[in-house]
């Protein structure tokens, strides 16, 4: 009896649970990695402490993903490019170290730019060519915009790794202004398709059971709104990092695990996982964008 419930409820998919291990995998390492740090300090830098593992564990599921549905995420290859599943695994490969570097900080300087560096060429070769053909479709616009704030949160990162060589300014500038248009730009369509999930706004409709959906989509709009305008002054821009990153931990754990939770079963228990992740790396991006590794300019 006990090993039938055993095994129902581990029967979905091997790629939902692959992603799924490898981020409970990592969330155990990482706050075994961070514990002392995040006792030892209070207030905004307590959320700080948490933003590396915010970054990192998404990583790892994405990593993940990209060996257990390889074959899947080889089909979104530009065709451009010779061997496809080669290039899936070296970008699974990627996230995987990088989620590693940001949790055992070591070589995070370089790790943090070339992590940039992929969202970028991410953006340059795969999602604005999708956007030049369906300009008319909101979907890719929310696409290529997550990429870029992706990679403007590892910008910064960087930037404020290397800001004592001299490189890190235009690095944390460049990379901040990428977070910020993104916030202004899912505020706006929060207010326009309020029905959508909130956070990173893509295609699928907010679940039934959830109440005052668009009440919720209106909150989380207005607080990106805030921080995307509270990121431009730097009087305001640790609180507003901290406000938009802490909404969206809520969001992460409070909206999509349980959606996740109601899907794990079915076809989208892969799409469930993914938009965890998601949010959970648009939360540590925020984060990443006030605070970087908390160097100042």
């Amino acid at each position: 009896m006990h090993l039938a419930i055993l095994l129902a409820f581990f029967e979905f998919s091997r790629t939902a649970l692959s992603m799924c291990g490898a981020g409970i995998l990592l969330l155990l390492i990482a706050l075994l990695a961070a514990k002392s740090d995040i006792a030892r300090v209070s207030g905004l830098d307590k959320i700080v402490a948490l933003s590396n593992l915010c970054f990192a564990m998404p990583l790892a599921v994405f990593g993940a993903e990209h060996f257990s549905a390889a074959k899947g995420i080889m089909q979104i290859v530009p065709k451009f490019m010779p061997w496809p599943l080669f290039w899936t695994y070296f970008v699974g490969i990627a996230l995987l170290a990088a989620a590693i570097s940001f949790i055992a900080w070591r070589y995070v300087r370089w790790s943090a730019l070339l992590l940039a560096l992929l969202f970028l060429i991410f953006v340059a070769t795969i999602h604005v060519p999708n956007l030049l053909v369906h300009a008319h479709e909101r979907l890719f616009w929310t696409l290529t915009t997550r990429e870029t704030a992706f990679a403007g949160g590892a910008m910064v990162l960087a930037g404020s790794l290397w800001v004592r060589w001299g490189a890190g300014i235009p690095l944390i500038v460049l990379g901040r202004l990428f977070v910020e248009w993104t916030f202004l730009f899912y505020a706006v369509e929060h207010f326009l398709f309020p029905l959508f999930v909130p956070g990173v706004p893509l295609e699928k409709m907010t679940p039934a059971w959830v109440p005052a959906p668009a009440l919720l989509a209106y909150v989380v709009g207005a607080t990106l709104f805030a921080a995307g305008v509270g990121l431009m002054f730097r009087r305001t821009r640790r609180v507003a990092a901290a406000t938009a990153g802490s909404v969206l931990l809520l969001l992460t754990f409070f909206f999509y695990i349980p959606i996740l939770i109601t899907e794990i079963h079915s076809p989208l228990a892969v799409e469930g996982v993914n938009y965890v992740g998601d949010t959970l790396l648009f939360a540590a991006t925020a984060l990443l964008a006030g605070f970087g590794a908390d160097q100042p300019e």
